[in-house]
């Protein structure tokens, strides 16, 4: 079954993913950022498992910090609201999980001798997943130092209820260069994560997916001969 599962990892990963950045269309904000969100984040952290299963190291690390988040989901249920500290550890974890899988994602793309579905849906959930990166550096940086990102329209983040759904914007219309100004970042710290997530948006469009398209073509080419 594994097997059968792997063969789909990358679509599973992509379509956990979608459910993450799209779910607040469907079900209530504040509802979804309390409660589905956490959990369909878990849900993706099992199918990034999953996708890193032939490497046991990595498998076992990041099933770790699977546990771990689901932990403390758990508390922060029981408890009703989750402190700072909590908080914290969590978006730690998730940064982790997503740097590794992540970097392994591009390690897969990066070496397919051919491009097909799969590889298309890898280099997709590999861009998303810099995007998620960027939403736990900014959502860490608020929780260490609330008022550190600020919108003309918003007030300060801190002060709102969807401060998650907020910096999520953020990091992706920050990833994509888009950059509307609706929300600031207001510190040092913030601007350099700003420029971080730009820039790893950049490399990735410039390098990974145009090796992608090379191959693809390369492959085409070879195809016609």
């Amino acid at each position: 079954m594994v097997a059968s599962l792997y063969k789909n990892r990358f679509e599973l990963f992509l379509s956990s993913q979608i459910a993450i950045l799209f779910g607040s269309l469907i079900v209530p904000p504040i509802l979804f950022e309390n409660i589905f969100e956490p959990i369909l984040f878990l849900i993706n952290l099992l199918a990034g498992v999953l996708l890193i299963s032939t490497k046991p190291k990595l498998m076992w690390f990041c099933l770790l910090m699977l546990i771990i988040s689901a932990v403390l989901f758990g508390i922060s249920t029981f408890l009703g609201e989750e402190s700072k500290q909590i908080g914290f550890i969590r978006m730690t974890g998730y940064f982790l999980f997503y740097l590794v899988v992540t970097v392994e994602i591009i390690k897969q793309v990066w070496s397919a001798k051919q491009v097909n579905k799969n590889v298309i849906f890898g280099l997709t959930s590999g861009y998303i997943s810099l995007g998620l990166i960027g939403f736990f550096i900014c959502l860490t940086i608020e929780l260490i130092a609330p008022g550190s990102f600020q919108g003309s329209l918003l007030g300060e983040l801190g002060q709102t209820e969807l401060l998650a759904e907020e910096l999520m914007y953020f990091s992706f219309i920050t990833l994509m260069t888009i950059g509307y100004g609706d929300i600031l970042p207001m510190t040092g710290l913030a601007q350099k994560a700003a420029i971080f997530i730009g820039l790893i948006g950049q490399f990735y469009l410039v390098i990974i997916t145009a090796v992608v398209v090379g191959k693809y073509i390369i492959y085409k080419d070879a195809q016609q001969e």
